[in-house]
């Protein structure tokens, strides 16, 4: 088939390209971005170990007429432009409207729902399209898959990405570009932690304030306090296996960070900063929010010992109440991968379009991952992309299963 990767120069699609390009049934590759320097360079430097013609392309996916030819001339599209509040409708609507199929990263709820609605015009259009297929959502989607197959009933269901606790990858490199300038993925976050996020309660999605805390036990040695953030998982999972109380997007995260993410919060929300003028204070805090931010983290509760990554689900199994955490196992190698944004989240999105290729995800439709990919297959894959994932005895495809019994 052959595939065009939209961003495909940027930190998760170059990943995503490089283990593309090695894939059985990828007959081409085209690297496309506005910036056309940037694609080819992304090309010369995998052009001497791809198995597959590569080139570039000039695209802006805001030029329609660009972007619907780049589209036609492709049988599948990995799209990594962000943010996706502003351009995930854009490349989902003109690729189902080229018939071609669709994988993204997509890790806004706002847009995930509106896409979640264009699953008819997918189907009669013939298109696969798999939304949210990296780090967080994506791993964390199947992580919570594996986590509710242990139950009959599912009441709580959570999911947890770190910031700056171990495990939290190098965040400042993810938050500006070599400018110095904030990058999407920081406009992103300014997004999710402002205004209301989706989460469930009570059985139903609703929107509350972001940096809620959650105070976790989720296995015997792992509990702790962390965060609400707006992000898909909530939406998704509350649609494929529906939770009857509580659903969260979390961030495991210490409490001087979320307490500073609470003064960025609040002057948004008092309309003091925008999404890119808070991400640039991101970038390089204020003294005078600093100084803010110190007095809320003295009564913020910090992350014990939670996991840095993981799902927990709480509900029954044959009658009785159990927690289930699913996380990846402590090995060298998970920790090498959460600890790299760029390889947490392109790697996934290569490993669903695998799954694309080979037929075990094609049916039309509009999906999230735990819905459309096999987690079996997809964490097998995993384990032979990073060396050092697999646990060894009880977690052979890098995942760890604690089910505790309640009580």
């Amino acid at each position: 088939m052959r595939i065009l990767a939209l961003g495909g120069p940027g930190a998760m699609g170059a990943v995503a390209v490089r283990v593309a390009v090695r894939l059985p049934g990828v007959t081409e590759m085209v690297v496309a971005d506005r910036n056309l320097a940037a694609a080819q360079a992304l090309v010369d430097r995998l052009a001497g170990t791809a198995k597959v013609p590569m080139r570039a392309l000039a695209v802006d996916v805001t030029d329609a007429t660009a972007l619907r030819t780049a589209l036609e001339d492709a049988d599948v599209v990995l799209n990594t432009v962000g943010p996706y509040f502003r351009f995930g409708m854009t490349v989902l609507r003109s690729a189902i409207a080229a018939g071609t199929h669709y994988l993204d990263i997509c890790d806004d709820w706002e847009p995930t729902l509106e896409m979640l609605a264009l699953d008819e015009d997918a189907r009669a259009a013939g298109v696969c399209a798999v939304i949210g297929m990296g780090a967080s959502p994506g791993v964390s989607n199947l992580l919570a898959a594996r986590a509710v197959r242990q139950l009959d009933h599912v009441q709580d269901l959570y999911t947890a990405w770190p910031v700056d606790v171990t495990g939290g990858g190098n965040d400042d490199e993810q938050m500006s570009d070599a400018e110095g300038r904030p990058t999407a993925a920081a406009v992103h976050w300014m997004e999710q932690i402002s205004g209301e996020v989706a989460m469930i309660s009570g059985g139903q999605l609703v929107q509350r304030q972001p940096l809620l805390p959650v105070a976790l036990d989720v296995a015997p040695g792992h509990s702790g306090t962390a965060y609400t953030v707006g992000h898909p998982e909530p939406v998704t999972l509350h649609r494929s296996f529906r939770p009857t109380g509580e659903a969260a997007n979390l961030m495991v995260i210490t409490p001087g960070t979320v307490a500073y993410l609470d003064v960025l919060r609040r002057d948004i929300d008092a309309g003091k900063l925008t999404g890119e003028t808070a991400a640039a204070d991101l970038v390089r805090p204020s003294v005078s929010r600093a100084l803010r931010a110190t007095a809320g983290a003295v009564t913020r509760k910090g992350p014990g010992s939670l996991p840095p990554f993981f799902a927990v689900a709480r509900g029954t199994r044959n009658g009785a109440p159990v927690t289930v955490l699913a996380r990846l196992a402590d090995t060298p190698g998970a920790t090498a991968l959460v600890n790299d944004m760029a390889e947490a989240t392109g790697l996934p999105l290569a490993l669903g379009l695998a799954q694309l290729l080979d037929g075990t995800v094609r049916h039309p439709g509009v999906h999230p991952p735990e819905t459309a990919v096999d987690p079996g297959r997809f964490f097998a894959d995993l384990v032979r992309q990073v060396p050092g994932l697999a646990g060894g005895h009880g977690a052979p495809d890098g995942v760890a299963l604690t089910v505790t019994p309640a009580g």
